[in-house]
């Protein structure tokens, strides 16, 4: 049975995929379009079992789903609106990192 997560679930589940560098890849690629894996480990260049894990973290999070295709299955975001998600927190991450009002970003890599 499908449930409605808390706010704070929601942005937990977010922030655990975008945590690691090949989730955030492939969340930006399914955001251009629908993939299959076999294409998106070679986009990636990344190996298959090792996009395979990458996508059952982003499946168990709840931020894309298979969609059968014939013998194949292809990945999408669960929904579209994970796509401009992701485009207003780029452009709000690249406004924050440009303006650099974080006192320590120069010294401490942080902000």
């Amino acid at each position: 049975m499908l449930t409605v997560a808390s706010d704070i679930d929601v942005l937990a589940r977010f922030g655990r995929a975008l945590a690691d560098p090949i989730r955030c890849r492939i969340l930006l690629a399914l955001r251009q379009a629908p993939a299959y894996p076999a294409d998106l480990a070679d986009t990636l260049g990344i190996s298959r079992t090792r996009l395979s894990n990458h996508l059952a973290c982003l499946r168990d999070c709840g931020l894309v789903m298979t969609a059968p295709d014939g013998r194949r299955t292809r990945y999408e975001l669960a929904d579209e609106r994970l796509g401009h998600a992701l485009d207003h927190l780029l452009v709000a991450v690249v406004a924050v990192e440009s303006d650099k009002t974080c006192p320590d970003a120069a010294t401490k890599d942080c902000c």
